[in-house]
């Protein structure tokens, strides 16, 4: 037996708390297969198929009354291509959010990109860390608020990391949330 002391990294509540939740909706999404007779699923649980039953509402769209616009008020709106410094970032409340958000939850324009300027991004799929270029868009621009939209399966925690770990970085004390969307599109609280 021996001792090995050496420097650690200080406790971090909410990566514990994130890693929790990924373990968790890996069992949920284990159950579920079990329940629905179908092979044990290995993959990550936010790459695992579902369909999504919905009734069939409002089809001919009569209680939309018109075209619905859309809200975005810049480009691009990649993390990737988005310039760390653009005038439309002063002032704004800013929009952080996982690809496939806009496609599950069908009000986003109206409750998350009205008055924001957004950002998106899939830490699945993009190569790379967001921390570094979202800590400087942070940083060197006058934002006003951050709210990150992300999806209720692990690899979205990814995402709030990200933006959580670049906040901080960036020396700002701003408001911030984090909103999450179940895969059949609904808002969890």
């Amino acid at each position: 037996i021996s001792f090995v002391e050496r420097e650690a990294a200080a406790f971090d509540e909410e990566a514990v708390k994130m890693a929790m939740a990924e373990k968790a909706a890996k069992k949920e999404a284990e159950e579920m297969a079990e329940k629905l007779g179908t092979p044990k699923f290995t993959g990550c649980p936010g790459s695992m198929a579902r369909a999504i039953e919905r009734k069939s509402v409002n089809t001919d769209n009569s209680a939309v009354g018109g075209k619905i616009e859309s809200e975005l008020r810049q480009w691009p709106v990649q993390i990737k291509l988005a310039p760390i410094r653009a005038p439309y970032f002063d002032g704004a409340n800013l929009l952080i959010a996982a690809d496939c958000t806009a496609y599950a939850y069908g009000d986003f324009h109206r409750d998350f990109v009205h008055n924001r300027k957004v950002l998106i991004g899939c830490p699945k799929l993009d190569e790379g860390d967001y921390t570094e270029k979202l800590t400087e868009i942070i940083r060197q621009n006058d934002i006003k608020s951050l709210t990150i939209v992300r999806m209720q399966v692990p690899c979205c925690g990814g995402l709030e990391r990200a933006a959580v770990n670049a906040l901080k970085a960036s020396g700002k004390f701003i408001p911030w949330q984090v909103k999450v969307i179940a895969t059949d599109g609904s808002l969890v609280e």
